[in-house]
């Protein structure tokens, strides 16, 4: 993931690089970000998918003993 900080000249929330011995800024753009939360959010279901499924797994092996 890129490293996010405030840009010190317009304050707004940037992408954070050093080239060099340079640093260098580059303005989020409001669809970057829409993207990284939709797949973010992808991740989040299908872990809290596999998290129900082992729980469920783990349910039916007390019952069973």
């Amino acid at each position: 993931m890129s490293d996010v900080k405030t840009c010190p000249t317009c304050g707004a929330k940037a992408k954070y690089k050093v080239i060099g011995d340079r640093e260098s800024f580059r303005a989020v753009q409001d669809e970057e970000a829409f993207k990284k939360i939709g797949q973010l959010k992808k991740a989040m279901e299908k872990f809290k998918a596999k998290a129900e499924a082992l729980e469920k797994e783990l349910e039916t092996l007390k019952n069973a003993k």
